[in-house]
């Protein structure tokens, strides 16, 4: 995920929001020790970072268990090298440590 440098809670505004309560009880035991509101912070930062164009995965070679085959149907960026995949070329899916799903380009792994 995506981490800013850490922000004095003095620093930031406070805003209400309404979750249904299993909501907030997940995100509670999913924080752990952050705490459930640094982990929205996060889960926000990541969302604006990939709708920007600015988000870049955190991935090296050896976070990559398995891999395969596939085209891909839409632009895609390496989460290797951060390359872009174009529509209808030839890709790759990688399977991380944690069991996430990301496009590779065929030479990141090379």
């Amino acid at each position: 995920m995506y981490t800013l440098p850490k922000t004095s809670t003095t620093d930031m505004e406070v805003t209400s929001i309404r979750l249904e309560r299993e909501l907030k009880e997940r995100l509670k035991d999913l924080a752990g020790h952050q705490g459930y509101q640094a982990l929205i912070r996060d889960i926000l930062w990541n969302y604006v970072q990939q709708k920007s164009g600015e988000y870049r995965h955190q991935f090296s070679r050896t976070d990559i268990r398995a891999s395969i085959a596939a085209t891909a149907q839409q632009e895609e960026r390496c989460a290797l090298t951060g390359k872009f995949i174009r529509p209808n070329e030839p890709m790759l899916l990688g399977l991380t440590n944690n069991g996430e799903m990301v496009p590779l380009s065929t030479e990141s792994l090379s």
